[in-house]
C-alpha cells in the first residue's frame, strides 16, 4: 500500500517542480503553481518551522544544504518546509520533522509570522517540541546540525547574524519576546 501525503523531494530540480498552494494576503488558497515559479514571482504561500529542544533546554539548529534553492548554507530552525496542498499546518510540521531529522515527538503551535520578504513571502506557523532522541539529519536537506543553548544562540546572532536565514532571525526574535512576556 502506498504512503499517503506528499512525495519526497528526490532532487533539487524536483523540488522546484513541487506543486504548492498560492494564497492571498489573508492566507486563502487561490490556486496551485510549481514551487520554483512561486519563489521566482514572490507569491504568497504557506510553510512551517519547528524548533526542537532537548531536555536540557538546548535548541537544535540545522545548516541548510548547499543544494537548497533558498538560503543555501545558512543556519535555520530545527526543521522547516512548505505546506502541501490541502495539508493542515500541524500535519506539515510533523512531516517535515520526520523527513528532515527522522524524529517524531509532540508538537505545539507557539506562533505565527505574516508573509513578508523576510519569510520568503510565506505565512509561517511555528511549532515547538522536546525530544531525548538524537536527530538524524537528511543529507539532501541538511549539511550539519547541532544543539546550542539560548545564550550561545543569542551571542552568535549578535556577532554573525548573516550566518542565519532571515526567517530564522525573525522567528527567533518573535519566540524570544513571547518567552519574556510570559
Amino acid at each position: 500500500m502506498a504512503k499517503r501525503g506528499r512525495k519526497r523531494k528526490d532532487s533539487p530540480e524536483g523540488m522546484l517542480l513541487e506543486m504548492l498552494e498560492v494564497v492571498d494576503e489573508q492566507g486563502n488558497t487561490m490556486g496551485l503553481l510549481p514551487r520554483g515559479q512561486i519563489h521566482e514571482q514572490k507569491l504568497f504561500h504557506k510553510s512551517v518551522h519547528v524548533v526542537i529542544f532537548n531536555p536540557e533546554g538546548r535548541l537544535y539548529l540545522q545548516k541548510r544544504s548547499r543544494l537548497k534553492d533558498e538560503n543555501p548554507g545558512k543556519w535555520d530552525s530545527s526543521a522547516s518546509g512548505h505546506v502541501a496542498p490541502g495539508e493542515p499546518y500541524p500535519v506539515a510540521a510533523r512531516r517535515e520533522l520526520k523527513e528532515e531529522l527522522g524524529l517524531l515527538c509532540g508538537l505545539k503551535e507557539v506562533g505565527r509570522l505574516p508573509a513578508s520578504p523576510e519569510t520568503g513571502y510565506e505565512f509561517v506557523v511555528i511549532f515547538k517540541g522536546t525530544t531525548r532522541k538524537n536527530p538524524r539529519p537528511n543529507p539532501m536537506e541538511i549539511e550539519e546540525g547541532r544543539f546550542v543553548s539560548p545564550e550561545e544562540l543569542e551571542q552568535w546572532l549578535t556577532e554573525r547574524p548573516e550566518d542565519f536565514t532571515p526567517t530564522f532571525r525573525l522567528l527567533w526574535d518573535r519566540y524570544r519576546r513571547a518567552l519574556l512576556t510570559r
